[in-house]
């Protein structure tokens, strides 16, 4: 217990005593006793007073006030000065905040958990044409009208990004991110890249067109090196072997050349679906046919199971273009006597072709890289080969077209299995019309 306190104790027990002496004098105990105790509590009247003139002003200087009240005035007014402290703290840190959301030039927003705004920076005016405090209050998806965004906002999966328009700016591209935090709170992100969409225009305009221009030299650069090789009486042995490497070399570029354009008209065109079936069967069983003949001296037992019943919807070219990829790369990294497998069927309620090989196999590190363009495990073995290190690329491209995807399983020695499993949707399973008895 405080020395305040106890004075106060004290006094209390001296206002007792003194009342009960001068009753014994006077005669009248209760009259002197109500006096003592008034004087004690207008005292206290008084610095309660004083006390909430103090909070009401805000004033620096303490109350005149001794023992037990100015104890307590001083503690009050530490906690005062401690919460200033404080308060000057966060506003100074909310001051910060703001200069910097200010000169971001990405648009910032906070949502409440029913996506009404709270917050915006000066950003978010330019991409998205909402400020604050005008917009406060409003549902986001009622000034943002972006049927995407609007989904995205509502289906709380954030672990993409989302890629679209600027509602304010159309010829404006926007990546937006959304992150919660707090009590269902979101902060929205939103990046402006159209900068980087309008370098990606060119990047693709640029390899389409220098693939183009590539294109008809080598074809005439291989024309002749063909008739120069093939002739009769070459200028000697060791000329005829320098044409037949620049042949290759020619044909290689030329190969090269050919998927840079496949690629690029998957990256700039958008998905074509065709009402028809695609009839993989067949298509499997030429190129069957297409690897051994690849596959040459080397033979490779190549062998195919599929469903007969089996169709599938989709493009027929660029299907062919992706599965043929498949099995020319078994067939280009498959050691000469080895088996390569291709099979077609249902994998529960998805289609899936598969291209399983006695390879070498592939390390673990390498596999997540192996769609990531001119990405090759063994560089001197790829150019062997003949390879351009965009078979893969394009496959997952086509097959993303198609929303399929690539899986891909392998241990080292014990070869490789590459899968395009299909969504269930995209199945026909019927014999083809041509295969069907007349009734």
């Amino acid at each position: 217990m405080s020395g305040n306190l106890w004075r106060e104790v004290w006094i209390l027990l001296g206002i007792t005593l003194a009342s009960l002496m001068l009753a014994e004098i006077t005669g009248y105990p209760f009259l002197i006793a109500a006096l003592g105790f008034g004087l004690y509590i207008a005292s206290n009247l008084r610095n309660l007073v004083q006390l909430n003139r103090w909070l009401v002003s805000k004033r620096e200087d303490v109350p005149d006030a001794g023992g037990l009240w100015g104890e307590v005035l001083d503690r009050i007014r530490a906690l005062m000065k401690d919460t200033e402290r404080r308060e000057d703290r966060l506003t100074e840190m909310l001051t910060r905040f703001q200069s910097a959301s200010s000169a971001t030039p990405d648009a910032m927003l906070i949502v409440s958990p029913h996506n009404e705004i709270e917050w915006a920076n000066v950003a978010s005016e330019r991409l998205f044409g909402i400020t604050t405090p005008r917009d406060a209050g409003q549902r986001l998806i009622n000034l943002v009208r972006d049927p995407a965004f609007n989904a995205y906002l509502e289906r709380g999966e954030y672990s993409e990004a989302l890629e679209m328009t600027s509602s304010a700016q159309p010829q404006r591209s926007l990546s937006v991110r959304i992150i919660p935090f707090g009590s269902l709170q979101k902060l929205v992100i939103a990046h402006d890249t159209t900068h980087l969409a309008h370098l990606e225009t060119m990047r693709s305009n640029f390899v389409a067109n220098i693939s183009h221009e590539l294109r008809t030299p080598l074809t005439v650069l291989t024309g002749f090196l063909e008739t120069l090789k093939d002739m009769d009486k070459p200028a000697g042995a060791d000329l005829k072997k320098h044409f037949q490497t620049m042949h290759d070399q020619a044909q290689r570029m030329a190969r090269l050349v050919e998927d840079l354009l496949t690629l690029s008209k998957l990256e700039t065109t958008p998905a074509t679906r065709h009402e028809g079936a695609v009839d993989v069967p067949a298509m499997l069983a030429a190129l069957k046919e297409m690897g051994e003949l690849v596959s040459g001296a080397r033979h490779h037992h190549i062998s195919l199971i599929a469903d007969a019943n089996l169709r599938l919807t989709g493009n027929e070219e660029e299907l062919r273009s992706a599965f043929s990829n498949l099995v020319n790369n078994a067939v280009r990294y498959t050691p000469a006597g080895g088996s390569i497998r291709l099979t077609w069927q249902l994998v529960g309620e998805n289609p899936v072709f598969a291209v399983a090989d006695s390879g070498d196999g592939i390390a673990p590190q390498h596999i997540p890289h192996l769609t990531e363009r001119f990405y090759r495990i063994d560089t001197a073995r790829s150019r062997d080969t003949g390879g351009t290190g965009l078979g893969l690329s394009i496959v997952k491209h086509i097959l993303l077209r198609h929303d399929a995807r690539l899986t891909i399983e392998s241990e080292l020695g014990q070869g490789s299995v590459f899968s395009c499993v299909f969504p269930a949707t995209h199945a026909l399973y019927g014999a083809p019309a041509a295969a069907r008895t007349s009734p």
